[in-house]
């Protein structure tokens, strides 16, 4: 099912994509208490076409849990971790092995509307006591801006990744 070892070469590779990450997510992200908008998917996208569900679930739920813990933004609520893994496994289910325009669109849809929009709007509405319906309005702008930045980043990320596999820069 995924590609995922425990090699060295494997580990290195994931540790600097979840350092990416939190640098992505933390430091170059415009960030407001309910509206997030960043390039952090391109580490965990990178994850799941090289290492599948299982390595880009790990870079997003590292990255999220660490960059919490070492550059805190707000509270750390565990449900947003979980998201991140969530995240990362269904970009690795789509986008590993095969880069096609119905698996980009499916990928970004399933995490865009089911998971950031529905998921993470119920934690954000659980840890500020946030009414689930206007909050659910105000992040819509951030989904629709981040599906269209995601479908023209992904097919750009997976012709980057795939001349470096052919060069046999990874394993």
């Amino acid at each position: 099912m995924s590609g995922f070892r425990f090699s060295t070469r494997t580990l290195t590779t994931l540790a600097m994509l979840t350092a990416l990450e939190i640098v992505l997510s933390r430091f170059l992200s415009l960030n407001a208490w309910n509206i997030k908008i960043g390039f952090n998917f391109v580490p965990v996208v990178a994850a799941a076409i090289l290492y599948g569900p299982i390595g880009a679930g790990l870079v997003a739920a590292l990255g999220d849990f660490l960059g919490a813990l070492l550059f805190p933004i707000g509270t750390y609520f565990p449900g947003f971790t979980l998201t991140a893994f969530l995240t990362g496994c269904v970009y690795g289910f789509f986008l590993y092995k095969e880069q096609n325009w119905p698996r980009i669109i499916a990928a970004v849809g399933i995490n865009q509307l089911i998971l950031s929009l529905f998921l993470n709007t119920l934690w954000i509405s659980i840890l500020y006591g946030s009414p689930y319906g206007p909050l659910l309005a105000t992040r819509l702008v951030q989904c629709l801006i981040l599906t269209a930045v995601q479908l023209i980043g992904i097919p750009l990320i997976a012709k980057g990744l795939s001349h470096t596999v052919r060069k046999g820069r990874t394993s």
